[in-house]
This record gives C-alpha cells, sequence and structure tokens, in this order.
C-alpha cells in the first residue's frame, strides 16, 4: 500500500510536520527525504530496506557512490540530493560556529573536527583559520593522503594563513576506520 494511502497521523511527512522531526524514527526522517519507494515498495519500505542493509544511519550517509547506487531503489540522483542535504547540514554548522561560539577550548575544536572529518575514508591535513576571539574564519582541506599518509607542507599553512588575516590556526588530521 502506497504512504499517501495510508491514515494522515501515520505517514512520515505529516508526522514531521505535526510533531516535528524529532518525533521521526531514522527510517521515517529517510523516507521523507526519499519521497518514493520502488514498485511494491512504499518509501518507508525502501529506507528500512537501506538502513538494515548499511548498518546505521551514519554509515549510509558516509556512503560512496559506488555502494550507494548499488542499492536496489537507489541511484545517482538520490545520491546526489542527499550529498547536498549533507552538505547543507555541514554548511549551517560552519555558519553556527561563525556566529556563535569560539573553537577556544579542545572539546569545541574537537566536535567541530568530529562532525567534519569522522566519516572520511582517507587521510586529510585541514587547518582551521580562527579570528583573534577564536572564531572561525574558515575550514580548509590543504592535503589529502591515501588510506594511511599525507603530504604536508608548512609552507604553505603559513602562506594561507597570511592570506586569511589569521590570529590562530589549528591544524589537524584524521585516522580514518578502516
Amino acid at each position: 500500500m502506497a504512504i499517501r494511502d495510508w491514515p494522515e497521523c501515520e505517514r512520515p511527512r505529516e508526522r514531521l510536520l505535526d510533531k516535528g522531526a524529532g518525533a521521526l524514527s531514522d527510517a521515517e526522517l529517510l523516507a521523507v527525504l526519499l519521497r518514493t519507494g520502488t514498485p511494491g515498495h512504499s518509501a518507508l519500505d525502501l529506507a528500512r530496506d537501506v538502513l538494515k542493509s548499511f548498518h546505521s544511519l551514519r554509515k549510509f550517509v558516509a556512503a560512496d557512490r559506488r555502494r550507494f547506487c548499488a542499492q536496489p531503489g537507489l541511484g545517482l540522483a538520490r545520491f546526489a540530493e542527499l550529498q547536498a542535504a549533507v552538505e547543507i547540514a555541514r554548511r549551517q554548522l560552519s555558519e553556527t560556529l561563525r556566529a556563535g561560539p569560539s573553537l577556544s577550548s579542545p572539546k569545541a575544536t574537537r566536535d567541530f573536527l568530529s562532525a567534519r572529518l569522522r566519516d572520511l575514508e582517507h587521510e586529510v591535513f585541514c587547518c582551521l583559520y580562527l579570528d583573534k576571539r577564536h572564531r572561525l574564519i574558515q575550514f580548509e582541506e590543504l592535503f589529502r593522503g591515501t588510506i594511511d599518509g599525507a603530504s604536508v607542507h608548512p609552507r604553505e599553512i603559513v602562506k594561507m594563513a597570511l592570506q586569511r588575516n589569521s590570529a590562530a590556526v589549528i591544524i589537524a588530521h584524521n585516522h580514518p576506520l578502516c
């Protein structure tokens, strides 16, 4: 049965509008984003199948294009839509940090970097350029490596910091999970 044939109080989109996004399960949120299912399966059925296949929402969102598109009912258009939604969330977080709290504590910095780097499958070396109040001016990935290394050039870090008129710089790299 198609979702449009369900009682209104059970439809994910209508529930979101009535009770807020926090009231929905991961599968229901994903169904709202997917919008349609496949022949014989609703968007909610597809969302449940996808979450079961990927084992978690986080692993689904972090999936590469090949693995994503191999899932029945998903394809390049849905991959592009999901990547756009993820980038919107990242940019919103970045705006919040620029306008709001500073990165003046190790915890604030760790939380920011975890959100940005945790799902990457390759090594990256990045810089956070800060103003004199330790507010983020810009986050930039300077060097990308393989699964076990990244080349770093200190002169590039200094050059970029000077161009941005940074008062402070935080440098970091990740250790991707294999």
